[in-house]
């Protein structure tokens, strides 16, 4: 039990880090450049996801011994696929499906603070999913 809390702890830190830079970029890109959020989204999560798996491999999951670096990594990017894609629906319920909806919303919160909330509550979905999914399919038993 203490291994878990120790790996989770590890596991927030690195999220923590990463979640800065998924962030920067997709808050960045669209209130800086006015890049829409869904491609400023996916262009956060995936140099997140890459330096995720980066730190994550090194410093929070033990590997499987008899998996081998392509099959790794391979297996990490059909998570983080799937990963993206929740991140991609929630962002646009968010956003398209509740925000631009609600005329009371919009009064209270500006387009620009709505992306970073959706960004935040988006990543704390994915976040839960991929400590799951990476401790099922990538950590040694």
């Amino acid at each position: 039990m203490k291994n878990l809390i120790n790996q989770i702890l590890k596991f927030g830190i690195v999220g923590a880090f990463c979640f800065l830079i998924d962030f920067g970029i997709t808050t960045g890109f669209t209130n800086l450049l006015g890049i829409h959020y869904l491609i400023s989204k996916f262009l956060g999560f995936v140099v997140s996801a890459v330096v995720n798996y980066l730190l994550s491999i090194k410093f929070v999951f033990t590997q499987k011994k008899e998996m081998d670096k392509k099959k790794e990594f391979t297996v990490f990017l059909i998570l983080s696929a799937f990963g993206l894609l929740i991140n991609e629906i929630v962002m646009y319920i968010c956003i398209d499906g509740i925000y631009a909806h609600s005329n009371e919303l919009k009064a209270l919160i500006s387009d620009g603070n709505m992306v970073a909330i959706s960004s935040v509550v988006a990543t704390g979905i994915v976040m839960v999913y991929n400590f799951i999914s990476r401790k099922l399919f990538l950590e040694r038993k």
